[in-house]
């Protein structure tokens, strides 16, 4: 069990922990805040607290003590003469610790440790709790009504003349409307008059276009007649000296020349048919008249007798 065994090691001998957290008291009395992990931090705060109740005794034995821890007379003595106004009235809780995050090398936690600012003067503020009072209607002055009841009349002053120039306009409206009516009436009438002439009209214009298409055709009929008469015409014009100058034609064929020429033409062609027939004919028959020569067999090889020789033997 680990009575009586207050504080932190943090991995360190004895003699370097207490010269490390003698160095850092001096620093934090002498700039007000240091910036170290919380472990230290933490630790840092008892030995600064015990320090601060012993500059708030003031004698030569507290002096002494604190002389001991740090390390610069100058710190010291102004801590003596602050430390009564500063811390005079509390008693504890000198410091704040604040955390910061981690630092980027070895990702340890760090914290700012600084000093409070203690004033007497300023006493602790109370708490009050406001009474909850009922709102009662206010009363309005006398000159907002005066005010409010110009404006109504102002308003109401305005409103009849309104009416005044409506009934004017109407009454003038009115004899404008009659002259409407009566011009709308006669209207009507004007139409109905109108109506037959304007019939009448296009009754002449239909009998004039059919009149004017007629003639039309019948120009187009006599001009077609007139074309077609025209060579008839010329010819008959045609002076005789015409016929008498031209010299002698050939000899017109009569009607007998005329009725034999068709005989005649199919009477050659009967003669061509004939002499195309012979000469086929006679190219067919030509083949046949050679003689044909039989082809030249191979002799057979004459077979071997026995020779002579072989008999008389």
């Amino acid at each position: 069990m680990r009575h009586q065994k207050a504080g932190l090691k943090l991995n360190r001998t004895s003699s370097h922990r207490i010269a490390m957290f003698r160095n850092m008291v001096t620093s934090l009395f002498k700039h007000e805040r240091i910036r170290t992990t919380t472990a230290k931090a933490k630790e840092l705060r008892r030995w600064a607290e015990h320090i601060i109740t012993l500059a708030k005794r003031g004698d030569l034995h507290a002096r002494r003590q604190v002389l001991a821890v740090i390390r610069e007379k100058a710190v010291a003595h102004k801590l003596f003469e602050v430390a009564v106004e500063r811390y005079g009235a509390v008693s504890g809780g000198y410091t704040r610790i604040t955390k910061l995050g981690r630092r980027p090398g070895d990702a340890a936690p760090i914290s700012l440790i600084e000093l409070l600012v203690m004033d007497k003067d300023k006493p602790k503020k109370k708490k009050v709790t406001k009474k909850k009072v009922k709102a009662t209607p206010r009363k309005e002055p006398e000159s907002k009504k005066k005010v409010e009841s110009t404006d109504k009349e102002a308003e109401t002053v305005a409103q009849k003349k309104k009416t005044v120039k409506k009934k004017a306009e109407t009454a003038e409206k009115k004899p404008a409307k009659k002259k409407d009516e009566s011009a709308a009436e006669a209207k009507p009438a004007k139409e109905k008059a109108d109506k037959p002439a304007t019939a009448r009209k296009k009754t002449v214009t239909k009998t004039v276009e059919d009149t004017e298409k007629k003639a039309v055709k019948q120009d187009v009929k006599t001009t077609a007649k007139e074309k077609a008469d025209k060579p008839a015409k010329e010819k008959a014009d045609k002076p005789a000296t015409e016929t008498a100058d031209k010299p002698a034609s050939t000899p017109k064929k009569t009607v007998k020349q005329k009725a034999e020429a068709p005989e005649k033409k199919v009477a050659r062609k009967k003669e061509k048919s004939e002499a195309e027939v012979k000469s086929a004919a006679g190219k067919k028959a030509k083949p046949e008249d050679k003689k044909v020569e039989p082809a030249p067999t191979k002799k057979a090889p004459a077979q071997k007798t026995p020779s002579k020789t072989k008999e008389k033997k």
